[in-house]
Formats: C-alpha cells, sequence, structure tokens
C-alpha cells in the first residue's frame, strides 16, 4: 500500500514531459477543431474583434485555428516546441486581454468564462517553452 503513494506520478520526468507535450497539444487542437462545429462561427468572432477594434479581426479566427491545429501536430512529434509554446501563449493572453479578464477569474462552477484556465494555459507554455530551450542548449553542447 506504501508503494502506491510513494511512487507516485510513476511516471519519470521525461516520460511527464511527453504526457504534458501531448495533452498541450491535444488542448489547443481540440480548442481550434471546435470552431468547425459551430455554424458561422468565423464570420462571426470576426465581427465580435471587429467591434473591439483588433487589428486584423476577420483574419484573426483563421490564423488561430491555424497556428493551434498545426503547432499541436508538431507539438505531436516534437518540433519545434519553444516556438509552437509562444504562438500557445499569444493566443492563451490575447483570450485574456480580449474576452476572458473582463468575465472575471472563475471558469465555471463560480464563474461565466473567466481568466482562469487561460492563465493556466500561459503557464502551461510558459514550462513548455524553457523545457524545449533547455533542451536545445543540451543539444547544442554535445554538438560542440
Amino acid at each position: 500500500m506504501k508503494k502506491i503513494f510513494t511512487e507516485f506520478p510513476y511516471l519519470s520526468v521525461e516520460q511527464s514531459l511527453v504526457v504534458f507535450r501531448l495533452t498541450l497539444a491535444g488542448l489547443f487542437m481540440a480548442h481550434a477543431a471546435m470552431r468547425f462545429f459551430e455554424p458561422n462561427y468565423f464570420h462571426d468572432f470576426g465581427v465580435f474583434l471587429a467591434r473591439r477594434s483588433v487589428p486584423f479581426a476577420h483574419a484573426l479566427p483563421y490564423i488561430a485555428t491555424a497556428i493551434e491545429m498545426i503547432g499541436g501536430t508538431f507539438l505531436i512529434f516534437n518540433k519545434f516546441s519553444r516556438w509552437v509554446a509562444l504562438g500557445f501563449f499569444g493566443i492563451s493572453a490575447g483570450g485574456i486581454i480580449i474576452i476572458h479578464a473582463t468575465l472575471g477569474w472563475f471558469v465555471g462552477e463560480w464563474g461565466e468564462g473567466g481568466c482562469e484556465y487561460s492563465v493556466a494555459l500561459c503557464v502551461m507554455c510558459l514550462l513548455m517553452a524553457a523545457v524545449d530551450r533547455e533542451k536545445q542548449k543540451a543539444k547544442a553542447l554535445q554538438e560542440r
């Protein structure tokens, strides 16, 4: 019984980072994929952004969707992780600024679409970028 608690999470750091990277990819890809099931999403969200004077308002939903789908695919294959994380961070931070901050902190239970989930995504992106940066540094040192 003691082993159940002392061995948690039963994965190495490296294995946990793989789960983390795949989860981050899945979260953003699922977010993007849902847009295709909402009739007029791209048009309606473009109008919403234009009302808030967001630059490239009508192109932005397509750009964000492409970043999420292509970036998620790159993360699955562990390619360009730092740069994908930067793009995902931008999408999440932009969502906080444009939408979620005005709705408060909490997403569910005690709130209606607040920014807590987006903040968690931003922190996840920072961790992903930092891990990739350190791996790239280590790789460069080995190649010397």
